[in-house]
């Protein structure tokens, strides 16, 4: 495990199991909204495509995203182990909505110091919304890319639970 990618719906978690990751194995982290969101009014980074693959050049990494549409074959070919957050929505709508309430509420600055506001719980575009209507498709496109014969190198480890993931954690020493 030198070069991962942590998948799996918005609010499964995948930030929070990358960072506790890569200070077991000592691997540089990547976080993919800071790379994509570079700016107020959410501004997209124009040189996302170049970041990444400045950053997947390197020999080892860890980022926390199927990756956005322009990057996600290259960071999924670059990769060596997938490591899946499989959750229902049970157990990340809880999460997201705490997250976002928390954020809204301390007006805590994000990516490309954005916050997250009570107007923008009315947009399709905020986490809860997001994570609600993406899910089904998110994990669909996550089970084609795990079985595609292009990643078959990919070592994929899928958790079904959080409680799983914790324990496989745990064992990393």
């Amino acid at each position: 495990m030198e070069r991962i990618l942590v998948v799996g719906a918005t609010g499964a978690g995948k930030s929070t199991l990358a960072r506790g990751v890569s200070e077991r194995l000592k691997l540089p982290y990547h976080e993919m909204d800071a790379l994509y969101f570079t700016g107020p009014d959410w501004a997209v980074n124009e040189a996302l495509t170049d970041d990444v693959l400045r950053l997947t050049a390197e020999p080892r990494w860890i980022v926390d995203s199927i990756g956005s549409p322009e990057v996600r074959d290259l960071l999924w070919e670059k990769a060596d182990t997938v490591l899946w957050l499989d959750y229902g929505r049970r157990v990340i709508m809880p999460r997201v909505l705490r997250r976002s309430l928390w954020r809204t509420v301390t007006r805590e600055r994000i990516f490309g110091g954005n916050r997250e506001t009570w107007a923008g719980w009315l947009s399709r575009e905020h986490p809860a919304w997001w994570a609600w209507s993406q899910h089904a498709g998110r994990r669909r496109e996550i089970e084609r890319r795990t079985n595609d014969p292009r990643f078959a190198p990919l070592t994929a480890l899928r958790f079904a639970h959080p409680r799983d993931t914790a324990a496989w954690l745990a064992s990393q020493g």
